[in-house]
């Protein structure tokens, strides 16, 4: 199918039907991702400040054959946000659009326009006394849109689930510039196809999402932080058992930390204050939140104890105030950007099943120095307790990626084969993007994938939206 660009004459067929200032030149940020592998372009511009603007935006698009590409926060790790090749395309920025339309505490439901900031939309539900529980690094940037739309995951999946599991209903925009009016507060509905489902982690390949009743939890009465050094990753999982034996769900996160990691952060980051003086080969960060009248102190005490009496755990430290708490994050929460720069060679995010780990972390070891240079780098973290894995391989110290530029797709191909070969994914939580068409086909269903073209030519036929991401234009 043809497309075409957002060209001076698609701009004057839209400039009389919308209010001056949503059409505009694309600003050059809006053109770069995260870790640099693609530049974008953009014929145009476009910043609607109401779902009725977005939808003339997409059905002038739609009779114009121009594609269309979504954007939230730009802060996707796989070129969901950028069209580096083809026409020149409307880029779609739901900046404008941050409301939070309606809090319902006695619900625990909170509706957002798709431009809302996730930590905006974090805090609209402290104020009303209840927690969103969806919180990842990007958090300050990120914008519920896109959660949305890449099914994005973080910290608390072990506990809420992804962005999926935390939405009720949508608000959104299709292909042909119908609007479809979805926003349900309901717990049930079972009246057909979910579309809400369809839409969220369709990474905007299928429609612009506008706006989202989302699912909220109460508030935890007392939580609690530590981390505990445990001897593998082995123990670690059996540790996670313990742990869910003794508090079950309260049980919020649970995350896997290699020594790797935290000298990238010493050596990046020395203001960052780690836990112990020198860094473990493995450890694990649990967050805990309980219910009024238990103490996450103690209790986390009482599993450190029942830890080392198996073997388990071999220090630890429990945080003993807020700022501790806040400190013990700190360290997770900037290994991505002390990885970012120290510059990888090749980043995974993948999962497996949670027993098999251990098991694939020492085959990947084994893997990865097979490709016979001996000096890379692997830093292996992650979600643990959901089974997702961000694993990483660095070049050598003293050296830049650039030197191992020529194994960039042969340590890729090395990781997903062997997380294939453990029935995992090689997508856990990012998304497809625009950098993993060629693994999805490479490693996806082949029905699944004909079911996802039939989808795709059904709602999208022209294939003006985000064309070329989850799916190679016209595979």
């Amino acid at each position: 199918m043809t497309l075409n660009s957002a060209d001076s004459a698609f701009v004057a067929r839209l400039a009389d039907q919308l209010p001056e200032g949503v059409l505009r030149p694309a600003d050059p940020r809006y053109l770069e991702e995260p870790r640099g592998r693609y530049q974008g372009q953009a014929g145009l511009l476009a910043v609607p400040h109401s779902t009725e603007e977005v939808a003339t935006l997409v059905r002038a698009a739609h009779e114009a054959r121009v594609p269309v590409v979504p954007y939230g926060g730009g802060t996707g790790l796989v070129g969901g946000q950028v069209m580096p090749e083809g026409p020149a395309p409307l880029l779609l920025s739901l900046e404008k659009m941050t409301a939070i339309r309606g809090v319902y505490p006695a619900e625990n439901v909170l509706i957002a326009e798709a431009g809302a900031i996730l930590a905006d939309v974090q805090a609209a539900a402290t104020e009303a006394g209840r927690l969103f529980p969806l919180s990842l690094a990007a958090e300050g940037s990120a914008r519920i849109g896109g959660n949305l739309a890449t099914n994005a995951g973080g910290v608390n999946v072990l506990r809420y689930g992804n962005a999926r599991d935390l939405c009720l209903g949508l608000e959104a925009v299709l292909p042909n510039g119908d609007i479809w009016h979805g926003l349900s507060r309901l717990r049930k509905d079972n009246t057909g196809y979910d579309l809400r489902n369809l839409l969220v982690g369709s990474e905007g390949s299928l429609g612009v999402i506008t706006a989202a009743s989302l699912k909220l939890s109460p508030i935890p009465a007392a939580q609690g932080t530590a981390v505990f050094v445990v001897p593998s990753p082995q123990a670690a999982i059996a540790l996670l058992s313990l742990a869910r034996d003794q508090l079950g769900e309260g049980i919020s996160a649970f995350e896997l930390m290699h020594r790797q990691g935290l000298a990238f952060l010493a050596e990046t980051m020395p203001q960052v204050r780690q836990p112990f003086a020198e860094a473990p080969e493995w450890c694990v960060l649990i967050e805990l939140g309980l219910a009024r009248g238990l103490d996450p102190e103690e209790a986390l005490a009482d599993l450190f104890e029942a830890a080392l009496e198996a073997d388990l755990a071999q220090d630890g430290v429990i945080a003993q105030s807020a700022a501790q708490r806040e400190a013990l994050w700190t360290v997770r929460e900037t290994i991505p950007e002390a990885n970012r720069l120290i510059g990888a060679i090749s980043s995974h995010d993948i999962s497996v099943p949670i027993s098999e780990i251990p098991d694939f972390i020492t085959r990947g070891g084994e893997a990865i120095a097979r490709l016979g240079v001996g000096d890379m780098r692997i830093n292996c973290f992650g979600h643990l307790g959901d089974g997702n894995l961000h694993y990483n391989v660095f070049p050598a110290a003293g050296k830049t990626r650039k030197e191992y530029e020529h194994l960039r797709e042969d340590v890729k191909r090395t990781v997903h084969d062997l997380v294939a070969d453990f029935d995992g994914s090689m997508s856990a939580e990012h998304g497809i993007g625009r950098m993993k068409t060629g693994d999805l086909e490479r490693y996806g269903d082949p029905v699944k994938l004909a079911a996802m073209r039939a989808i795709k030519d059904a709602l999208d036929p022209h294939g003006i939206m985000n064309p070329g991401a989850v799916l190679r234009q016209g595979t």
